[in-house]
């Protein structure tokens, strides 16, 4: 049976971040948890499928990033049998978010609360570094939108991808690649992308938003949208023109762009691309 998302109708808006429950040879799992703003529809969407957080034994991660993990301390402080399976780089991240909210005040400003919430931290029993296989699911690293970034692969064929497969507001076709700062890398990118063929799942469970399962059209569509974009960067377009450039390919291929907009901040990601370009650019 395909996974089903849960809504976490992030600031009231709905189809912008997911979370997926999942059965493991351990017990029911969170596959990421979005922000501490967004706790009280994770746990409606666990009622809706007969659940209470303390249910929950595991939180599988994809990377630290506010909009997947941000709940996670907040999540574990009033669950504290909660296991937590994250990168051996986002790890201490978990345990001292100190530097992270640091960096993640910087960008938002004024507005990181309203968007975030609480980021508490994570008791370090609490958190396990994740190897090649996590409670019955292959584990591999795929970096390109996060250097730490991780997907899970279910013997069912589910992919459960973070943002390594993009963002994509289904049932839209359109595939928009995720790019924000401050690691972006095209490279690294495209080799995540390679694996992801290479190991063929049978669908994409997208937190940015929902089930694909024209897997192979879909990685296609985001390869060349990734190339497309970084080309488009390093030919020195502003970030207005970037925005309008991005808008105008949403429209026409008759997607809601102000979805898009909300889901991956179109300045974020020209923000990342810039910072990438700029850096690929010195001798």
């Amino acid at each position: 049976m395909n996974p089903e998302p849960i809504d976490l109708l992030h600031m009231g808006n709905e189809r912008t971040i997911a979370s997926y429950v999942l059965d493991t040879d351990d017990g029911p799992a969170l596959f990421d948890c979005g922000p501490a703003t967004t706790v009280d529809a994770l746990k409606q969407g666990l009622a809706d499928r007969g659940l209470q957080l303390r249910d929950v034994r595991h939180l599988l991660l994809s990377h630290i990033h506010l909009d997947h993990a941000g709940a996670t301390g907040v999540l574990v402080r009033e669950h504290p049998q909660l296991q937590v399976h994250v990168s051996g780089i986002g790890a201490p991240h978990l345990i001292a978010p100190d530097r992270l909210e640091r960096s993640a005040r910087r960008l938002y400003g004024d507005s990181f609360d309203t968007l975030w919430g609480e980021l508490a931290p994570v008791p370090e029993h609490n958190v396990h570094v994740v190897g090649e296989r996590v409670l019955g699911l292959d584990c591999f690293p795929t970096p390109g939108h996060a250097s730490h970034h991780v997907c899970y692969l279910d013997r069912d064929g589910t992919l459960y991808a973070g943002d390594a497969a993009g963002v994509r507001i289904q049932p839209g076709r359109f595939v928009m690649p995720p790019t924000p700062p401050p690691e972006f890398d095209l490279d690294a990118w495209q080799e995540t992308l390679e694996e992801l063929e290479r190991r063929d799942p049978e669908r994409l469970a997208l937190i940015h938003w929902g089930v694909a399962e024209d897997v192979q059209r879909h990685l296609a569509d985001l390869r060349l949208e990734l190339y497309d974009w970084a080309d488009t960067i390093r030919g020195g377009v502003e970030l207005q023109e970037f925005v309008e450039y991005v808008k105008l390919e949403l429209s026409d291929a008759g997607e809601d762009t102000g979805q898009y907009d909300l889901a991956m901040p179109l300045w974020q990601s020209y923000e990342g691309l810039k910072r990438w370009a700029d850096r690929n650019a010195r001798p």
